[in-house]
């Protein structure tokens, strides 16, 4: 079983590349379908004209159009490839995570290398979910399959740890009230985190500006739309957040005597707490720019991000379960 997910995640990592190498030819085919549309059209008149004759002139035809046409078929095949791809990996990748549990004989979030399968897993379920909802957002898959192909290679590469019993510190129910919680959030604040840093690059663009983004920015969704899920996303992910925190204080005076004594990662917990509350709080305050709000949802992420990679490797705690050596 353990050999069976390892090969899976191989193959999950390979239908997300094939995700995002059709989603970029979207966008290449997008950009060459303007141009064409563009192009001045040459109209075509049949020979023979004349009153005398009776005749009467072709229909014009617009060589321009038709060739628009071609090239937008041609990108819409790409995106639904990539959304089939994306569906397979997905598949895929919920194949690696029961295999490695049912090996493990256990719930399959003991070490950092699994805790980031998992997550990124509920990162492209989510945003499954969410295509299926709103079909309209689907070029932000772009963006969702590159940070796939990032995150599971380099759990895969870099983080990868055979299969190992649970510390005894994190034999009791609790590991799974505390870490599904955390993963599950983690896993919806990635997936936030794309369309937040699509709305700063889509949102320059429709203001005017010329930045190095913009051949991905113009042709992303409409940065009101880009907005509103990141809002969504983050205002669904922060309560089960909070409920994991709160359930690791528990756990933590259980296991440990205290709820919280400022351990790295309860530190940076904390702090990502903050960040993201403070998001919410500028998001629904009307005299805070929305692109102010979104900045800080994207540093919330960053400190996420040094909770999960930062701590495990360089500081020592209470909840060092990272696996690497």
């Amino acid at each position: 079983m353990s050999a069976l997910s390892d090969q899976l995640v191989s193959f999950a990592i390979l239908a997300y590349l094939v995700a995002m190498i059709s989603h970029a030819v979207e966008y290449a085919l997008g950009n060459s379908r303007a141009r064409v549309a563009a192009a001045p059209a040459r109209e075509l008149v049949g020979a023979g004209v004349g009153a005398a004759g009776g005749s009467t002139p072709d229909a014009p035809v617009d060589p321009g159009a038709a060739a628009a046409e071609r090239t937008a078929r041609r990108a819409r095949l790409g995106g639904l490839v990539a959304v089939a791809a994306t569906a397979l990996g997905a598949l895929l990748h919920l194949g690696a995570l029961v295999t490695r549990g049912l090996a493990a004989d256990r719930m399959p979030w003991g070490n950092m290398y699994e805790f980031v399968l998992t997550g990124t897993w509920i990162g492209v379920a989510g945003w499954l979910v969410v295509l299926w909802q709103r079909p309209q957002l689907r070029r932000l898959g772009l963006f969702l399959s590159l940070v796939m192909v990032l995150l599971v290679a380099t759990a895969e590469l870099v983080l990868y740890t055979p299969i190992v019993p649970l510390v005894p510190a994190l034999n009791s129910y609790w590991f799974v009230i505390h870490v599904s919680t955390i993963v599950f959030a983690s896993g919806i604040f990635l997936l936030g985190a794309v369309p937040a840093v699509a709305f700063l690059m889509r949102s320059g663009y429709e203001q005017g500006r010329r930045s190095f983004p913009y051949t991905l920015a113009k042709r992303l969704p409409a940065a009101a739309a880009l907005e509103r899920l990141t809002f969504v996303l983050h205002a669904f992910a922060f309560p089960v957040f909070t409920f994991a925190v709160i359930a690791g204080a528990i756990w933590a005076e259980a296991a440990w005597g205290r709820p919280w004594g400022w351990d790295p990662k309860e530190t940076w917990s904390f702090i990502s707490w903050v960040i993201y509350a403070g998001y919410l709080h500028a998001r629904a305050t009307p005299s805070v720019k929305r692109n102010v709000a979104t900045w800080l949802a994207i540093v919330g992420f960053l400190t996420m991000l040094m909770n999960l990679f930062g701590v495990n490797i360089f500081f020592e705690g209470l909840h060092s379960y990272g696996g690497l050596d």
